[in-house]
């Protein structure tokens, strides 16, 4: 047990490290940005986003891009027809080529129509205040990245979404300290497909989504790539300018994430075992000893860094850190399914090329 707890707090410390550093460093959007002249397409790949759409579309449609298209990925809801109604343009996917996953392929499709500059990638769950996108075209202009990757706030309101949905803050909060982007390495990459921003010759000198046209954690190796390329990489969160519901209930998160694991683990079961194990020795085990309070403490702090940094901090918010030893259990439904031969996602199924 000695040795498990060395484990674990050596986990804790590391990440209460990562954290304190991004409290600091981490860049947030800010209001008021002042564009120099761009011409920006905001571009929706949409599969039974009618709910979605009907949300946030207008919020997008008063945005001031140049462009707004939404990519209609061969839906069986009303997708296509909610879009034509908020007034943004419409285009009909294609049938979903071999050896291309469907957010990808719709991308494509939506980065060869646009016109812009600035081509603007954003999920149709993401909801945009006013000002939002002046922000994040600022950002990319004033750090002269080629790909500026935006993480929005969390808003969750059922409780279902907040078993699960608070571990991608802790993810990249906790691990990836924003200083490490100045590395040059592109392995040294983190991005979110749920907000994208590229100037259009860094997104074709990539490769674009052409590039990773395989990829079930596309977002990650786009990120990779665009450095890769030469381009710089910039990360921002979201603050009070953008913000996402991810999943509506506990069962719909299980199967979102469990479409990315694999990637963050290198596609092996072993690694995903490992994670897990991991996982429960830091935050579930110390439940169990008279010398694992320490332990607690320090990942209640976590959590509550966490949202500080992200801005999360209303009594609800804080009163998931309540979650906090028993999230390994709630995740373990996620890494089951993560390791299952395919992955379901908007109604398709995709083999995995899993390793030991």
């Amino acid at each position: 047990m000695k040795l498990l707890n060395r484990v674990a707090a050596v986990v804790l410390g590391a990440k209460l490290v990562t954290l304190a550093v991004n409290l600091v460093t981490f860049p947030r959007l800010k209001p008021g940005g002042r564009v120099k002249a761009a011409r920006v397409s905001l571009l929706i790949p949409a599969r039974n986003e009618e709910g979605n759409l009907a949300r946030n579309l207008p919020a997008l449609m008063r945005q001031g891009a140049s462009e707004v298209m939404v990519l209609d990925d061969q839906s069986s809801d009303a997708t296509a027809a909610v879009a034509r109604a908020a007034g943004a343009a419409v285009l009909a996917g294609t049938p979903l080529p071999a050896g291309w996953r469907g957010k990808n392929w719709a991308c494509h499709q939506l980065a060869r129509a646009a016109r812009g500059d600035v081509l603007v990638f954003t999920d149709a769950d993401v909801q945009w205040s006013p000002g939002a996108l002046d922000a994040v075209v600022t950002q990319l202009q004033d750090t002269g990245a080629g790909l500026v990757s935006v993480f929005p706030r969390q808003r969750n309101e059922s409780m279902g979404e907040r078993l699960l949905t608070p571990l991608v803050d802790n993810v990249l909060l906790s691990l990836f300290p924003a200083p490490l982007l100045r590395v040059p390495s592109a392995a040294a990459s983190a991005a979110n497909g749920q907000v994208m921003v590229f100037r259009r010759e860094a997104y074709q000198q990539s490769g674009g989504h052409a590039g990773v046209r395989g990829e079930l954690l596309e977002d990650v190796q786009l990120g990779r790539k665009v450095k890769g390329s030469g381009e710089r990489l910039a990360l921002a969160l979201g603050a009070d300018l953008i913000g996402v519901r991810m999943y509506g209930s506990y069962p719909q998160s299980v199967v979102g994430f469990a479409k990315s694991l694999p990637g963050f683990h290198g596609n092996s079961r072993a690694v995903m075992l490992a994670s897990w194990a991991l996982y429960f020795i830091t935050y579930t085990l110390p439940l169990f000893h008279r010398h694992g309070r320490p332990l607690l403490v320090a990942a209640l702090l976590e959590g509550l860094l966490v949202r500080r940094i992200t801005g999360r901090t209303k009594p609800a918010d804080l009163l998931e850190l309540l979650l906090t030893p028993f999230l390994p259990l709630l995740a373990l439904p996620v890494f089951q399914r993560a390791s299952r031969k395919e992955v379901e996602w908007k109604g398709r199924k995709y083999a995995q090329d899993r390793r030991l």
